[in-house]
């Protein structure tokens, strides 16, 4: 079978080049954004998704047009890209099960976030609706419809696409989007999540393959959490034969599992290399 190819190559998830920070398994890095932008050419990488969360408001660059200018110049002077926001915001500050006023406040977020986004290059804001920020109702789904229908005009008007990251079921994703019918709406397709879940493969592609944008590359236990990849719930052989059908062409975000704190360049050169691979038709063994 041929490699499954990609046009912008692997990224990683911002702070999984810095040990964790205050215990949190991701988080914007407050303390080591700067340093991981050097860091990440060593992997090699091609970039990083950053992250807009509440961690790290006060510090994260994106914030103010200086630190935006900031940015841009690092990321030159390394030579790699970001391309992608991942909006924890939304994790924190969620745009369903709240209040119509409060709702409008985190949407007028979500519109500033989208207006700076051509600044930097920056073409996809990754939206979670998992955990605390699920769609678990008709009501959220609602919710959510609004809010994507609100931030629409603003994201064509900047050239920037709203990625989908849920836990809905094939088919519930399926009639979601159907709702959410705009080509700057795209699924954010996570292997690990959709292995934790039981998803079947076929089944999701089949119900959403061709609005498939970003990929985020992890594993996890059945109903568990992150482990190395090849030790979870994912099929990669039937995930990467999936993603060759629809031709996908888009890049691959490293969200993988940590190591011992203090080591992460070395780790993720090793996952980085086991994810190359498996690009290329060899699966991940655990």
């Amino acid at each position: 079978m041929p490699g499954l190819a990609s046009t912008a190559g692997l990224y990683t998830m911002q702070g999984r080049l810095s040990p964790p920070e205050d215990g949190r398994f991701q988080c914007f890095p407050r303390q080591d954004w700067a340093a991981e932008i050097e860091s990440a050419p060593l992997i090699p990488l091609r970039g990083i998704e950053w992250i807009y969360d509440l961690h790290g408001q006060g510090v994260n660059p994106l914030e103010t047009a200086a630190g935006r200018a900031e940015l841009t110049a690092r990321l030159r002077t390394a030579g790699i890209d970001v391309v992608s926001i991942c909006a924890d915001y939304f994790m924190d500050c969620p745009l369903v099960g709240v209040d119509r006023s409060l709702q409008s406040a985190r949407i007028e977020q979500l519109k500033w976030l989208v207006s700076i986004c051509p600044e930097m290059g920056i073409t996809r804001i990754v939206l979670p609706f998992v955990d605390s920020s699920r769609i678990a109702s008709t009501s959220d789904a609602n919710d959510a419809l609004h809010a994507l229908a609100d931030a629409l005009p603003e994201a064509a008007s900047r050239g920037v696409q709203l990625h989908l990251e849920t836990d809905l079921n094939p088919g519930d994703f399926r009639a979601f989007l159907a709702d959410a019918d705009s080509p700057m709406i795209r699924v954010n397709y996570d292997s690990g999540n959709s292995g934790s879940l039981g998803y079947l493969v076929d089944e999701e592609f089949a119900a959403y393959g061709d609005r498939i944008g970003s990929f985020h590359i992890k594993d996890r236990l059945r109903g568990g959490g992150t482990v190395p990849l090849g030790r979870g719930n994912v099929d990669f052989a039937r995930l990467r034969s999936a993603l060759i059908d629809i031709d996908y062409r888009g890049d691959f975000v490293l969200q993988v599992a940590r190591d011992a704190p203090g080591d992460e360049i070395n780790w993720l050169k090793h996952v980085a290399a086991v994810a190359a691979s498996w690009l290329q038709g060899i699966d991940p063994v655990g």
